[in-house]
């Protein structure tokens, strides 16, 4: 099968393109015909590191993927081949830049009629990531106020989508060439933040109150200053760094604060937090195919070009999502 792999660990410049043996599927086990991948700044980071413990040479990289069952493995229930299908998977497992890969079922979401291959890719790793911070941990709910950081991002993005599902106000942080895109999200403030004070804004928009709940991707120490304007028992999420709670007295404003690490449900979880992926990925295809929810696809690529792609994902400046067509 035709696949992108690193030949070795700690570079985008290790990738390349060849042939490699299909993938047979174990007990448990199903194996995609891959159509589509999704890039997500995650990827780059475990390609330009020293690489998972489980990795070896070559290894086929990315975690998002969308395609068509193709063989399952004993005991597989609930799929058969021929089935539409799209996963978040494993960072220790082979990944979805090859035609063909081997996914774990229980991680499995079924993709609806209506919902292309593209469009499902692009949702996983950012929209369970924004799901799990808005719907799961912040429990945000009409009447609120979010303050989401990079909202032209993959999660920024679909945060200010399900923020705005849910009923809240959301005032979001985006560069100006992004401001228009973030409105059409629904956010209904936009702070630029290579040229405001962050804080300032919220406070002046808030008339000093503060914001209900945060969701950081940006940084501890973003996280850090963010937490200071939560209301009483606000929450903050965050994804890129822990804020440090001394920057709040205790019993004051009792903040509530929420780790995000989907690659956690596959390496500390167990067999039902790997199955949440799925029923919340399943959730979000609905969105989805009920037109609620824009997976935000910016760009789709070749596998040719994912190199250069997953090279502009890793500088952060995306907006939306880049997608890999591999059908």
């Amino acid at each position: 099968m035709r696949a992108m792999y690193l030949t070795a660990p700690g570079s985008i410049g290790n990738l390349q393109i060849g042939e490699l043996s299909q993938p047979v599927p174990g007990p448990g086990e199903v194996r995609i015909r891959v159509e589509a991948a999704g890039l997500n700044p995650v990827d780059v980071a475990f390609i330009e590191s020293p690489g998972h413990p489980n990795w070896t040479w070559p290894h086929v990289v990315v975690q998002d993927s969308a395609g068509i069952v193709d063989a399952v493995g004993p005991g597989v229930e609930g799929f058969i081949v021929g089935e539409r299908v799209a996963n978040h998977g494993a960072i220790g497992a082979e990944g979805s830049l090859a035609e063909y890969r081997i996914v774990t079922a229980e991680t499995l979401a079924h993709v609806p009629d209506g919902v292309s291959a593209i469009s499902a890719a692009a949702l996983p790793c950012a929209g369970l990531t924004a799901y799990q911070a808005i719907v799961r941990r912040l429990h945000v709910s009409a009447g609120q106020t979010v303050l989401v950081t990079a909202a032209a991002g993959g999660v920024g993005g679909f945060a200010v989508q399900l923020s705005r599902l849910a009923g809240a106000r959301v005032i979001g942080t985006a560069s100006s060439v992004n401001h228009e895109f973030v409105a059409s999200l629904g956010a209904e403030q936009i702070i630029s933040y290579r040229s405001e004070n962050v804080t300032e804004r919220v406070r002046e928009i808030t008339n000093g109150r503060g914001v209900d709940a945060v969701l950081d991707t940006v940084s501890s120490e973003s996280a850090t200053e963010n937490l200071k304007l939560l209301v009483h028992t606000g929450g903050l999420a965050f994804a890129s760094g822990r804020p440090d709670l001394s920057a709040v007295a205790p019993f004051t404003t009792a903040p509530s604060i929420h780790e995000l690490a989907l690659g956690a449900a596959y390496d500390y979880g167990d067999s039902v937090a790997r199955h949440y992926l799925a029923i919340e990925l399943e959730e979000l295809l609905r969105l989805v195919s009920e037109g609620r929810l824009n997976p935000m696809v910016n760009r789709v690529v070749a596998l040719d070009e994912a190199a250069e792609a997953l090279a502009e994902v890793g500088a952060r400046h995306v907006q939306g999502k880049l997608v890999v067509a591999l059908k």
